[in-house]
């Protein structure tokens, strides 16, 4: 049986691009590949669409339902944001992790679940043992396999590859004859700190295919906020401490390199002398 994965990170990261990408590489490939939000049903119906129910087990169950669980039999099921899973179904879940079975709302028969499960969540699930919200028995069968997936200001190197990837797919679906990026877009995208993670460079690049009418996305189409338009332009004599110039150095160098340590390269400086400077400029 294949180890049950608990993927953490920031909500954006793609941890369900991740989970579907585990579940394409197993062996259970073949097999469905279902998705249940934990946050987005009350418990009752929450339980029910995990479990199903039996017609009649209550008010509006006019007709037997076999739930995701069935749904997704040899396959694998994705419990997203699982930090909001009820009290009450954590236990029947952690049956489902320890005994492989479960039984559905208003039924007595037991029933076999064939499934891998893998959770992803933005919260810190450990704080939510501590408050007592969180089973921690249920955690640690779920945690059995941690991934954390860092935010994209955390993995820079990755920025303009996915927007390259983004703006063909956009390209092609709204039947636009965009290229590429300009290098004044080619920074701002790379120097932003992305609080919106992978979700928010989607929006972005979506919405600057949608206005853009030439070959290539330049500044002008991505969003206000990437690159203010009063942000000052520093040059060298100009009135400013050596510490802004350093600043604005680093972000320019960082803009333009193809990953970190061709940044630190250019620079002169160590992986560790880099990552610092990063943190002290907050970039």
């Amino acid at each position: 049986m294949p180890a049950t994965i608990l993927i953490s990170g920031e909500s954006g990261t793609g941890k369900t691009v991740f989970a579907r990408v585990i579940h394409s590489w197993s062996s259970r490939a073949s097999k469905p590949f279902c998705v249940v939000s934990c946050p987005s049903l009350s418990p009752e119906l929450l339980e029910s669409e995990l479990f199903g129910h039996a017609k009649g087990a209550f008010t509006g169950a006019l007709r037997d339902y076999p739930g995701r669980i069935a749904a997704c039999q040899g396959g694998t099921l994705l419990l997203d944001e699982i930090g909001d899973l009820p009290l009450s179904i954590q236990p029947k879940l952690l049956r489902v992790l320890q005994e492989k079975v479960y039984e559905r709302v208003g039924e007595i028969e037991t029933r076999k679940a064939d499934i891998r499960i893998i959770a992803a969540t933005n919260a810190n699930i450990e704080a939510a043992v501590k408050a007592k919200t969180f089973r921690e028995d249920l955690f640690y069968r779920l945690n059995v396999v941690d991934i954390v997936v860092p935010p994209l200001r955390e993995r820079r190197e990755d920025i303009l590859p996915l927007a390259e990837r983004i703006l063909a797919f956009f390209s092609r679906q709204n039947h636009r004859r965009v290229l590429g990026l300009t290098d004044g877009a080619r920074a701002v995208l790379q120097t932003y700190d992305w609080p919106g993670n992978v979700r928010e460079l989607h929006n972005a690049i979506e919405r600057a295919v949608l206005l853009c009418n030439e070959e290539r996305i330049g500044v002008e189409h991505l969003p206000v906020k990437l690159a203010p338009a009063n942000e000052p332009i520093v040059k060298i004599g100009d009135p400013v401490s050596l510490e802004k110039l350093e600043e604005m150095h680093i972000r320019r160098v960082l803009a333009g390199a193809r990953s970190l340590e061709e940044a630190a390269e250019v620079l002169g400086m160590d992986s560790v002398t880099l990552w610092r400077r990063r943190k002290k400029y907050g970039i």
